[in-house]
């Protein structure tokens, strides 16, 4: 009986099951009226509870060196671990203000879980990491350059629209957002409607960003863009290499061996 019981939390199906179901009800407690619906924060906690007593198991089956040197399992046990402070609502009554609450918060990460059952999901990720060191470097050279022309449009902008360029933060995030090309039009157009006509800031103005979008948006982003997916996509460049070499070798020896019965 207790052998079955603990079969439960070795079946890998029952665990999917739970980690859906679970992410519904987190899903379902999003919407006003049911975050705080006595019957959903039970559930809650038994998900919790059940979630626990999966690692307790599986420890007590393999060890725990056995256990944390696999590194989805290590994902889970942080999962894990830290949606367990939101238990303390059974026992001490937690008010909104209290710092507590995000412990509450924490609990919605479990629907990270899930991610270990979607296919070549390790694929996938050892792609992106590939893809960050790649373009690590790219990206330090755009926060510079976006750091830079935040501190000139500072200077140059804060009269015009302080309430984009009032500061180098301010000046940060809205270079930035010129940079994704999202309505970046309204922010010259902002400053130009505050300048004076007669003077020389809206001509400045026009050319500083049009110069902004091409260097920052355009060509910069592009080659961000261009790197991360390459490395992305570069396991399958080398699965498709290694066939056109194992091809070639194939194509070698037919001929080494034709030339050898011709003569």
């Amino acid at each position: 009986m207790i052998s079955r019981i603990l079969s439960i939390f070795l079946n890998e199906w029952i665990i999917l099951v739970a980690i859906l179901l679970n992410s519904i009800l987190l899903f379902s407690m999003g919407f006003e009226g049911l975050h705080e619906n006595d019957f959903f924060v039970l559930l809650d906690h038994l998900f919790t509870l059940f979630f626990i007593f999966e690692v307790l198991v599986k420890t007590g089956m393999y060890g725990w060196k056995k256990y944390i040197s696999n590194s989805w399992n290590k994902f889970d046990f942080i999962l894990v671990a830290i949606s367990i402070p939101s238990l303390f609502e059974l026992l001490v009554d937690i008010p909104d203000i209290s710092y507590l609450l995000v412990f509450r918060l924490l609990r919605v990460l479990r629907i990270l879980r899930f991610m270990r059952f979607i296919p070549n999901i390790s694929q996938m990720i050892a792609g992106i990491v590939r893809a960050f060191r790649a373009s690590v470097f790219v990206f330090v050279a755009i926060l510079i350059y976006n750091i830079l022309l935040a501190v000139l449009s500072s200077y140059l902008f804060r009269d015009e629209a302080p309430e984009l360029f009032a500061n180098p933060v301010l000046s940060l995030y809205s270079i930035f957002q010129v940079f994704t090309l999202e309505g970046w039009n309204e922010i010259p157009a902002t400053v130009i409607a505050n300048s004076d006509p007669g003077s020389w800031k809206p001509a400045l103005t026009r050319i500083f960003f049009v110069f902004v979008v091409l260097t920052g948006g355009i060509f910069g982003m592009s080659i961000v863009n261009a790197i991360f997916v390459d490395e992305m996509v570069m396991d399958n460049n080398e699965e498709l290499e290694s066939k056109v070499d194992k091809l070639n070798e194939k194509i070698d020896r037919l001929l080494e061996e034709r030339g050898r019965s011709e003569s």
